[in-house]
């Protein structure tokens, strides 16, 4: 068995690979997610989102290679697949990737079990958090600041006037219906 891996609820940007070991003709029943699902239970994982989790033959990857999909397809930095990728070129038959979206945002202990084997552990690029400048000439301006006493007192005035006019007029109208 091997060892449980913390998936801490607020996880994001990691990507998780397995070594799948069994044949390539079973793969289709054991990634069913209609009732039970065998490979959530041999992940070991209480939640699961089929749509977060790839299991196929590294054959499939003739050309890039599973170093390559990771880096371009998942956004692995280079650096990070360089001492692993001898080992990752070396898996053959399938493999499962699960990103940290498969869990749901749930916090979990997987403990993967047969047919599942560990591989490695990724963690995606991600481009620093930046607060410089907006880059539009439309979002430069000014920001809004409370109302000055003299522009309050300017707003009071003029709805008193609209006040005083809507009376007059309704007045006037209410003359010509007597008078009429």
């Amino acid at each position: 068995m091997s060892a449980r891996i913390q998936v801490p609820a607020n996880e994001h940007g990691v990507v998780r690979v397995f070594q799948v070991d069994l044949p390539e003709h079973e793969i289709a029943r054991f990634t069913n997610s209609n009732g039970t699902w065998p490979l959530r239970e041999a992940l070991g994982a209480e939640h699961l989102d089929p749509d977060h989790v790839e299991v196929f033959p590294v054959s499939d990857l003739e050309g890039v290679g599973l170093p390559g999909y990771l880096e371009e397809g998942l956004g692995i930095p280079f650096e990070e697949l360089d001492d692993m990728r001898g080992r990752l070129e070396a898996l053959s038959g399938p493999v499962m990737v699960v990103t940290s979206r498969a869990f749901g945002g749930t916090d979990q202990a997987l403990s993967p079990r047969h047919p599942l084997r560990h591989v490695a552990t990724f963690h995606e690029r991600r481009k620093p958090v930046s607060f410089g400048p907006l880059p539009s000439e439309s979002a430069k301006g000014s920001v809004a600041t409370a109302p000055s006493e003299d522009t309050r007192a300017a707003r009071g005035a003029r709805r008193a006037a609209i006040v005083a006019l809507a009376g007059l007029l309704l007045a006037g109208l209410l003359l010509v219906v007597i008078l009429a």
